[in-house]
């Protein structure tokens, strides 16, 4: 694959060119007419920059973080002639005698992926991929952008730092200078995070893509650097498949079960573990330790596979909610599947899951699964509430979607989240604004977290991280969801959606440690702010306001510190 063999050469330091398609509406080749001279400048993370427009740059920059915070920035450079190498360095950053070391700061590539316009059939070219920057070559009369995150050690010495980035284009180097401020306060570790993050992961895209055997040790490596990254983003929850399909064949590569199911001649049931076990185990190793979620004993289709050892082949059978097969067949499952979980000592962190699924089936789920075992918990994504719901679920997500009603009060949440249990929200192939499209403004990513603090809500959910479509790092279209919806992540590095998201993790994190050390009536202003981001109509939004939404209370967020 053309995304592959790029992605590799400039992780390499190699120079090779990077795939991308042509922009369906190029702008004037006027506007270069009065741009003479390469130039390299400071932009804005608000900014998916197009490739060939001309755009306004500054020359300094001011950031500000916690110790243990990642700060993003972005510069462009600009190259009204075409550039055969372009390389991009950073300084340390210096405080008096305090120093960040350059290695603190991660310098990628922004690269174009084609994408759409809300869904109306409309291509757009779009800023989003990030690849680890080596060597690039640029078009004449076009735009690269470069992104950096600066991760500051927790250990830094607070004050106002400086440093610089320098680009070369063509052996000509530009320089231009920043400034960092590091506030005396400490982010934890994303690991020790409280926002509860779920993405739901795919290692069947990651074995087609790079063409590797499912579980081999190739497949492995391949997903580690992926895994990692998503634990990175404060990731709580291993996606696990203990049926087939759960959701038919929505995705480029649809889920297998994880876990064999075979019915001997005498009609005894036997079970093998050994694929769910290896993908836990290696989750775990990458630091997503938090929870396990089973899709799902009510699968879309509700086609139930197991092999046959009487007929000697494989069987998919449909089998109906509160019918006695439908019990026959899961109850001695869920039964020896607590049994092992146990064993394994994964018990309590395991979720049986089930994704918007009804009441009346989910009735029947309930009895099965707390009929095999009584501490099962249970994880699922519905659209409305009841207390009897409640009750009896351990991990709710609700749809961020326009027109539906508020499925759970404040005091609710509150409720459910005191008693050691979870709330969140999701998107997905809506709403329109906020979400994290190939097209989206970067701020509504950001945003997510917030909404996440403004509603008491434990964190956020998301239906796919990596289900890639066929050429992921060039075209994000997909036959049925709109661009971008399948993924977060590129199979060679992030993109700016994703950096954006971990920034609004970040500041909900920050708004609960402020929070705990906050007086009443400054807690009351910081409440309020938020209900004000809350009710904001996201959906007749425009992309800037999106920004000035987001830095505003970002800046309220530093008055408060």
């Amino acid at each position: 694959m053309a995304c592959l063999l790029s992605a590799g050469s400039l992780l390499s330091g190699q120079q090779k060119a990077v795939v991308e398609l042509r922009d369906p509406h190029p702008t004037s080749p006027e506007v270069w007419n009065n741009v003479k001279t390469t130039t390299f400048g400071w932009g804005s993370i608000d900014l998916r920059y197009k490739k060939d427009a001309v755009p306004s740059l500054a020359k300094t920059l001011s950031l500000y973080g916690w110790r243990g915070e990642k700060v993003n920035a972005q510069a462009v450079l600009v190259a009204p002639e075409a550039v055969d190498a372009f390389e991009v360095f950073s300084s340390d950053l210096k405080s008096g005698k305090n120093v960040i070391p350059s290695s603190a700061v991660d310098k990628y590539f922004a690269t174009y992926v084609m994408g759409e316009v809300e869904f109306q059939g409309d291509s757009v070219l779009a800023a989003d991929r990030l690849v680890k920057a080596g060597k690039m070559a640029v078009e004449a009369k076009t735009v690269r952008p470069v992104w950096f995150t600066v991760n500051i050690p927790r250990d830094a010495v607070p004050g106002k730092y400086k440093g610089t980035i320098t680009a070369k284009a063509d052996g000509k180097a530009i320089t231009v200078p920043y400034t960092l401020e590091v506030s005396k306060r400490v982010l934890p570790e994303p690991k020790d995070w409280k926002f509860h993050l779920d993405l739901w992961q795919n290692p069947y895209a990651v074995a087609r893509y790079f063409d590797v055997p499912l579980w081999s040790k190739e497949h492995f490596d391949a997903m580690r650097p992926i895994m990692e990254y998503l634990a990175s983003m404060g990731e709580k929850v291993v996606t696990a498949s203990i049926i087939q399909y759960p959701w038919n064949k929505q995705t480029e590569d649809p889920f297998e079960s994880m876990i064999g199911k075979f019915k001997g001649i005498d009609g005894s049931w036997k079970y093998d573990y050994t694929v769910f076990d290896k993908w836990v185990e290696f989750m775990f190793s990458c630091g997503i330790t938090g929870q396990i979620d089973c899709y799902s004993v009510l699968p879309w289709h509700l086609t139930f596979e197991y092999f046959d050892a009487a007929a000697n082949f494989s069987v998919a059978k449909r089998m109906e909610p509160g019918s006695k097969e439908y019990e026959d067949y899961l109850l001695p499952f869920l039964t020896d599947f607590a049994k092992h979980l146990r064993a394994k000592g994964w018990f309590e962190k395991t979720c049986i899951a089930m994704d918007e699924r009804p009441k009346d089936l989910l009735e029947h789920a309930y009895a099965i699964i707390h009929k095999a075992d009584k501490d099962y918990k249970i994880e699922g994504a519905i659209n409305y509430y009841g207390p009897e719901v409640a009750e009896r679920m351990y991990d709710i997500s609700f749809a961020l979607r326009p027109g539906l009603p508020v499925q759970m009060t404040p005091e609710q949440v509150a409720s459910h989240v005191g008693m050691g249990k979870k709330v969140t929200f999701y998107t997905c192939c809506s709403p329109q604004r906020p979400n994290t499209f190939t097209d989206s403004a970067p701020a509504e990513s950001a945003f997510l977290g917030w909404y996440a603090a403004a509603t008491g809500y434990s964190g956020y959910l998301r239906w796919a991280y990596n289900s890639w479509v066929k050429n992921p790092c060039v075209d994000s279209r997909f036959r049925t969801w709109r661009a971008g919806d399948c993924y977060l992540v590129y199979p060679d590095g992030p993109s700016i959606a994703s950096q954006r998201l971990i920034e609004g993790i970040q500041d909900n994190e920050k708004i609960r440690i402020l929070r705990e050390g906050l007086d009443p009536k400054k807690d009351l202003l910081l409440n309020a702010k938020l209900q004000q981001i809350l009710d904001f109509d996201w959906e007749k939004s425009t992309d800037a306001q999106a920004a000035e939404l987001v830095n505003s209370a970002k800046a309220l967020l530093k008055s408060l510190e």
